[in-house]
């Protein structure tokens, strides 16, 4: 897989480098592709976004087969790295989680994004069998010559058990782990302040990221701090929805359609996103790259 190692070696980069980069979470072809042509230099799926977009909840309700379809979709047609969000693996254990990282890979997706809650009973992952599947996933990328960006999450912040200085500690304590294992990045869910951000990085130091959310410090701060990347998460989508819901009140409610029309691209731009775009070309309009 020549092309899928490059691209997980440009991806990778980015979370080595000293500066903080800004990865969106896409939910299908359309959106993917504007977040493309804005200039990201790279893409990740968003769990919640896509699925409901297909018309199921975030989790792993959706079929294995339909899910990989939909990863398959998007990297068809991007030529910038993407990163798949996996939930949980879609599987319980090393060699099934293996096994959909492997699909993963082949539908042309070079990252993953892998929590460690359990969708199936509303409980952390223990961390001895999280550790293991990150361990196979890291097996699986060298067997294969693609070195996958393991973006290793937990969700120990969220959790309602113990004090909050409990979850912040397991947290850490899980993150470690993770990196130990071979995680490129660890993701601390509901990690926003900056004082949070300041010491989980001093007892857990290395590529950390934080998704966008109301009281994240800005993205300048995010770098000073230390910050390596900063996702999107669903924002986007429940951004686009918001739209789609404002729109569909001031149509019914102020008879106005201003906001309809305003900002909105055009039938060949719409069209046009439907193609994929090839590597190394400018964005629509930029003649300087």
């Amino acid at each position: 897989m020549p092309a899928a190692s490059e691209k997980a070696e440009r991806f990778r980069a980015l979370h080595r480098s000293p500066h903080l980069f800004v990865l969106p979470n896409a939910w299908d072809v359309p959106s993917a592709r504007v977040f493309e042509e804005a200039g990201f230099p790279a893409i990740a799926t968003s769990s919640a976004g896509m699925l409901v977009s297909l018309g199921y909840p975030d989790g792993e309700g959706i079929p294995r087969r339909e899910f990989l379809a939909a990863v398959r979709r998007i990297a068809e047609r991007l030529s910038v790295p993407l990163s798949a969000d996996i939930v949980a693996g879609f599987g319980r254990g090393p060699a099934t989680v293996a096994r959909t990282v492997r699909a993963v890979l082949d539908a042309g997706a070079i990252g993953i994004n892998l929590e460690d809650e359990d969708p199936r009973r509303d409980r952390l992952v223990p961390l001895g069998r999280q550790v293991a599947e990150i361990r196979a996933i890291r097996q699986l990328g060298e067997s294969v010559g693609v070195p996958v960006v393991i973006n290793a999450r937990t969700d120990a912040l969220t959790r309602p058990e113990g004090s909050a200085e409990e979850r912040f500690r397991e947290a850490v304590r899980r993150a470690r782990a993770f990196r130990d294992a071979g995680a490129d990045c660890v993701y601390p869910m509901r990690l926003t302040t900056a004082e949070e951000i300041a010491r989980f990085l001093a007892e857990s130091p290395g590529p950390l990221n934080v998704m966008i959310r109301p009281g994240l410090p800005s993205l300048e701060e995010l770098e000073r701090l230390g910050v390596r990347r900063v996702s999107f998460g669903p924002s986007a989508s429940y951004a686009a929805l918001g739209l789609l819901r404002r729109i569909g009140r001031e149509v019914l409610t102020e008879r106005s359609f201003r906001s309809l029309l305003d900002g909105a691209i055009t039938f060949d731009e719409l069209n046009r996103l439907a193609v994929a775009r090839a590597p190394g070309a400018p964005p629509p309009g930029d003649e300087s790259r």
